[in-house]
C-alpha cells in the first residue's frame, strides 16, 4: 500500500504565493501604522507601549518611525526573494532548473537578502540609539552568522548554477 504524500513542489508553490501576499499585506499594515503615528502620535505610541512620562520623546518617536520606514523598505526586498524563489520552483517543476535565469535569480536573491541584513543592522542601531533606561526599545535584535552565511551560500550557488549551465550548453554543443 502506498502512502499519499503531498507533492513538495506544489506545497512550496502554494506557500510561496501565500508568503508573497502576506508580505505585501504586512507592508501595508506597517505603512498604515506609520501614517497613524504621524496623525495621532500619542494614541499610536501609547498603544505600542511607549511610556509618555513627560520627558522628551521626540527622538524615541523618530526612531520608531525610522524603524517603520525600514520595515516598509524591506517589503520589496522580500518580494524579490519570494518571487525569484517561486520562479526557481517553477523551473524545477518543468524539469529544467539548471538554466542561466536561475543563476541570475539566485544572485538577485543574494543581493536582496544582503540588503535586508543591512536594514536589519540599521534597525538595531536605531533601537540602541533611542533606547533609554526609562524607555527601552527592546526589539530582541541580535546578530546571526547564519543569515550572513545564507547570503554567501546564495552567491556561491548562483556561480554553481552559472557554471553548470555553461557546461551543459557546451556538452549539448558537442553531441
Amino acid at each position: 500500500m502506498t502512502s499519499s504524500y503531498p507533492d513538495p513542489l506544489a506545497v512550496s508553490r502554494k506557500v510561496l504565493r501565500l508568503l508573497i501576499k502576506l508580505n505585501i499585506f504586512v507592508g501595508f499594515l506597517i505603512l498604515a501604522l506609520l501614517i497613524a503615528s504621524l496623525i495621532a502620535p500619542t494614541w499610536v505610541f501609547t498603544a505600542l507601549g511607549v511610556k509618555l512620562n513627560g520627558s522628551d520623546t521626540s527622538a524615541f518617536f523618530l526612531g520608531m518611525r525610522l524603524i517603520m520606514v525600514i520595515g516598509i523598505a524591506a517589503v520589496p526586498l522580500a518580494h524579490v526573494v519570494l518571487t525569484r524563489l517561486l520562479a526557481i520552483v517553477d523551473t524545477v517543476k518543468v524539469g529544467d532548473p539548471f538554466v542561466s535565469e536561475n543563476a541570475a535569480r539566485l544572485e538577485t536573491m543574494a543581493w536582496a537578502i544582503l540588503g535586508m541584513e543591512l536594514l536589519h543592522f540599521a534597525v538595531g542601531a536605531i533601537a540602541s540609539s533611542v533606547s533609554t533606561e526609562s524607555q527601552p526599545l527592546d526589539l530582541d535584535w541580535n546578530f546571526s552568522i547564519t543569515r550572513w552565511l545564507a547570503v554567501l551560500l546564495l552567491f556561491v550557488l548562483a556561480r554553481v548554477f552559472e557554471q553548470g549551465t555553461r557546461m551543459r550548453e557546451e556538452l549539448e554543443g558537442t553531441v
